[in-house]
């Protein structure tokens, strides 16, 4: 048996190509395997449980069928969808984890999170980030009506394109001492994350030792996964 990790699909209605492979992966994979864990980024954006958007709907149905048919989810919320709650979590039967939490997955000890807090070489991003995970900005937020919420969110994102063209390749990537202190905190071997879109298994040498770091990649032009069993850690690229 085997264990599947997902994470940065950006579903939205705008991309139905998208929705309908992550669907059909659902149906034709994901049910096989003893548990899906997604590591952030499920949605493109996420406003609040009340968002009446259909999308929604139809995806909770189906993560709730996973469950039915005996494949628990868990979700680490990623940059995009930080705000998803519990309301959303019991009608698709997602089980909420912390940032970062370490599973103990046949014979490894492996460390899974996002993957956005290991950037820290982008500071604005980082100090961002720190506002909108305050509870009371939170709070205040999804405290506003639908319509002004939905309004903010555009404008963010709008921001965010914006910067992101002005920024290296290599402030967007991980930074090489944040990973090893987490993996180190952890006292971890294994690391799975999402968030940057560059998938890849990277071998490590850490200060206690050979580590590795595998990252998922995004669902823009095809799926991308990572496939724990006993025999091996495969990060697999598969068509929609």
């Amino acid at each position: 048996m085997s264990t599947l990790f997902i994470a940065d699909l950006h579903l939205c209605a705008q991309e139905p190509a998208i929705t309908a492979g992550f669907l059909r992966f659902l149906q034709r994979e994901a049910v096989h395997a003893d548990a899906l864990y997604i590591l952030g980024d499920l949605f493109e954006a996420w406003i609040g449980d009340d968002d009446p958007e259909p999308l929604h709907a139809e995806i909770a149905a189906a993560l709730k069928a996973l469950q039915q048919a005996g494949v628990p989810c868990y979700f680490i919320h990623g940059n995009r969808d930080f705000l998803l709650g519990k309301r959303f979590a019991r009608a698709s039967g997602m089980q909420l984890l912390p940032e970062e939490k370490v599973l103990e997955l046949y014979g490894r000890r492996i460390l899974i999170l996002h993957g956005d807090t290991l950037c820290t070489d982008d500071q604005a991003y980082q100090q961002f980030r720190r506002k909108v995970h305050n509870p009371l900005i939170q709070k205040l937020f999804l405290a506003l009506p639908l319509r002004w919420r939905l309004k903010i969110a555009a404008n963010m994102r709008a921001r965010s394109q914006q910067s992101n063209q002005y920024k290296s390749e290599a402030i967007m990537d991980v930074n090489p001492q944040a990973v090893e202190q987490t993996m180190l905190r952890h006292d971890v071997r294994w690391m799975i994350h999402g968030h940057t879109h560059r998938p890849a298994v990277h071998r490590l040498a850490l200060s206690n030792g050979e580590a590795h770091r595998a990252v998922l990649g995004a669902w823009h032009v095809e799926g991308s996964m990572i496939k724990v069993s006993a025999d091996a850690v495969e990060l697999i690229q598969f068509p929609f």
